[in-house]
């Protein structure tokens, strides 16, 4: 099964520039989108009929803001849109499908604000999602989606000079260490310990050309599923958003 992760910044404005081409030939079980940045009704017949897909989405009730989608060639059991908290379940975050062999869950994690006013409620978002996968503990999982923190020093080029700011503080990385603490697995980490994999770049100074990125894209799971993963990685060649694709192999 192969699962990918792509936080589009926009899924009309990657359609402009080859994204159902690039769908069908990556062609993934499960293809998970984060700021999609639409409604269903704004969107092509090609992206909410995808072919061999079972679509899903959960729009923020803010127009042309934040969304999660997912496509998927299994038909769940169950799908479900809500974490627990009312500010982020109202801005279409999340994403819940429940297979016979496992849960996925797409999220979006809030940003925090550039000068972090928004890192209380980011912070309040992470706490939420650790007492529902608390909750979870019977299941396996599948954690995947823009957690908006890098990690450790190797998760960004230029760790030094953001030591305090906007996700890389300690406090936020804290977080992705609660999360392992609960029994996931960075999949990327598990199959590669090298520098300079990144899945975002800002915009300005030609920063992806340079390739002066952070790895804030993950595909987590759960201790259960660790033995069957076969391949992770970050797809840094595709283009169309400040993100590139993650994606997982098991």
């Amino acid at each position: 099964m192969k699962i990918i992760s792509w936080n589009v910044n926009g899924l009309r404005s990657v359609y402009k520039k080859g994204f159902v081409e690039w769908f069908y030939k990556a062609d993934p079980d499960i293809l998970c989108l984060q700021e999609i940045k639409a409604n269903e009704d704004q969107l092509s017949f090609e992206l909410t009929y995808p072919k061999g897909y079972f679509p899903f989405f959960n729009s923020a009730g803010k127009k042309g803001y934040a969304g999660v989608a997912v496509y998927t060639k299994q038909k769940p059991l169950e799908a479900r849109k809500v974490l627990g908290l009312t500010t982020f379940d109202s801005e279409g975050r999340i994403l819940e499908l429940e297979f016979p062999e496992f849960i996925l869950l797409n999220l979006y994690i809030p940003h925090g604000g550039r000068n972090k006013e928004k890192l209380i409620y980011k912070l309040a978002v992470y706490e939420s999602l650790f007492k529902k996968l608390s909750s979870m503990y019977t299941k396996q999982i599948v954690l995947t989606g823009d957690f908006n923190i890098a990690h450790e020093e190797i998760d960004l080029a230029r760790p030094k000079d953001n030591l305090n700011n906007i996700m890389f503080s300690p406090i936020e990385r804290k977080q992705i260490d609660k999360l392992v603490s609960l029994g996931f697995s960075d999949t990327f980490r598990k199959v590669n310990k090298e520098g300079g994999n990144y899945s975002w770049w800002p915009y300005r100074l030609g920063a992806r050309q340079r390739n002066l990125g952070w790895r804030i894209d993950y595909v987590f799971t759960s201790k259960g599923l660790d033995s069957k993963l076969k391949e992770a990685s970050i797809m840094a060649n595709v283009q169309g958003s400040d993100h590139c694709p993650v994606g997982i192999t098991f």
